[in-house]
C-alpha cells in the first residue's frame, strides 16, 4: 500500500498525537505551582527516554548514539531543548490556546532559515504568506506599546529555536536515524537539566514573587508526591504522541498529513475550555485563523513546487 492510499490512517494518528500533545500541555499547567521547571523537564525526559529504549528493544532496533554532526547535533540539542523551556513557561501565564496558536509561526521562521541556510527558493507567493502569518501573530499577541509585555514572546522564542533544530534536523537525517536524533534529544535534555539541579535545584535563586519566576527557579523536589505523578505522565504522554506523529509520517504523505498538526490548536481551545473554563477572545481568533490559513497556503505551495521545506518533518 502507498502513502496515498494510506492517508486517512495518518491524519488520523495526527489527530490522535496531536491530542496527547494538548494533554501533556494542561499537566504543565496542573503543576507547575509544585514543581520546577527543569524537575519537570528532567522527569519528563526520563520516563520518554525509558519508553523509547525499551521500544528499540522490543522491536529489536540497534541503539545508536553515534552522529556524523557532533557541532550541529549539540546545537540542535541546545535550541531543542531552551525552545520547549520558553513554551513550559509560557503555559504558566497563558492559555493553551494562545501559546499553541503563536509556536505555530514556526513554520514561517523554518521557511526563511531555509533559504538562508539550505538555499531553497522561495517564491513571492510564500514570502506574503510568511508576512500575513505574521500579521496573525501580531493580531494574537495583541500588543500595546506603551506597556508590553515581552513575556507574551515566549512561544515565538520556542517557535525560532525549534526552527532552527528543524532546520539542522534536514542536514544531519542523511545519517543520523530518527531513533538516534531522539536519543539525541532526550539524553541531552536529562544532562542540562542535571546541570541545572546542579545550580540551581536548592532554590537558592528563588527570590521571586512571581508565579512564573518561582517555577523556573524554585527548589526541586519540593513536592514530590503531587508533581511527578503528573511528571511521569507527560513523560508517557508525550512519547505516544511522537509514536502517533511519526507513525504518521511514515505511513502517510507528509504534505498531507502535516496540514493537521494545526489541529493541536483546536485541541487547545477544546482542553483549555474543559479544564480552565477558558475561552478565547474573538481577536485571538481572528489571529489564530490567519496563522492557520497562512501556514496551510505555505504547505500546499510547497506540495505544488514538489519542495518539502515546512512539510517534511513533524512541527512537535
Amino acid at each position: 500500500m502507498n502513502k496515498a492510499q494510506n492517508n486517512p490512517k495518518g491524519i488520523l494518528f495526527i489527530l490522535i498525537g496531536m491530542g496527547f500533545f494538548s494533554i501533556q500541555d494542561a499537566l504543565i499547567k496542573f503543576v507547575y505551582n509544585d514543581a520546577a521547571l527543569y524537575e519537570l523537564y528532567f522527569g519528563r525526559t526520563i520516563a520518554a527516554l525509558f519508553l523509547l529504549i525499551s521500544f528499540l528493544k522490543f522491536s529489536n532496533k540497534k541503539i545508536n548514539l553515534k552522529t556524523y554532526y557532533p557541532l550541529l547535533t549539540s546545537i540542535r540539542v541546545i535550541c531543542f531543548f531552551f525552545g520547549f523551556s520558553f513554551f513550559y513557561i509560557s503555559l504558566t501565564y497563558m492559555s493553551l490556546a494562545m501559546a499553541n496558536a503563536l509556536f505555530f509561526c514556526c513554520p514561517f521562521f523554518v521557511s526563511i532559515l531555509a533559504v538562508i541556510f539550505l538555499k531553497e527558493k522561495v517564491g513571492i507567493r510564500r514570502w506574503l504568506a510568511i508576512a500575513t502569518g505574521f500579521l496573525g501573530v501580531f493580531i494574537v499577541l495583541d500588543p500595546d506599546f506603551s506597556n508590553f509585555d515581552y513575556m507574551k514572546l515566549a512561544p515565538i522564542a520556542c517557535a525560532l529555536c525549534y526552527a532552527i533544530s528543524m532546520t539542522i534536523t534536514k542536514i544531519t537525517s542523511d545519517k543520523d536515524n530518527v531513533y538516534t536524533q531522539m536519543l539525541h534529544l532526550y539524553l541531552g535534555a536529562i544532562i542540562i537539566s542535571i546541570l541545572f539541579f546542579i545550580f540551581t535545584g536548592k532554590g537558592q535563586f528563588n527570590t521571586f514573587s512571581d508565579p512564573t519566576f518561582q517555577f523556573i527557579f524554585r527548589e526541586w523536589f519540593s513536592n514530590p508526591g503531587y508533581s511527578w505523578p503528573f511528571i511521569i505522565a507527560m513523560g508517557f504522554i508525550s512519547v505516544l504522541a511522537f509514536y502517533f506523529i511519526l507513525n504518521a509520517y511514515s505511513i502517510a504523505s507528509p504534505s498531507v498529513v502535516s496540514l493537521y498538526e494545526y489541529s493541536l490548536i483546536v485541541w487547545a481551545i477544546l482542553t483549555g475550555y474543559v479544564l480552565f473554563d477558558s475561552v478565547p477572545t474573538f481577536k485571538t481568533l481572528i489571529g489564530v485563523s490567519i496563522i492557520i490559513s497562512a501556514g496551510v497556503y505555505i504547505y500546499l505551495r510547497e506540495k505544488i513546487r514538489d519542495q518539502l521545506i515546512v512539510s517534511e518533518n513533524p512541527i512537535r
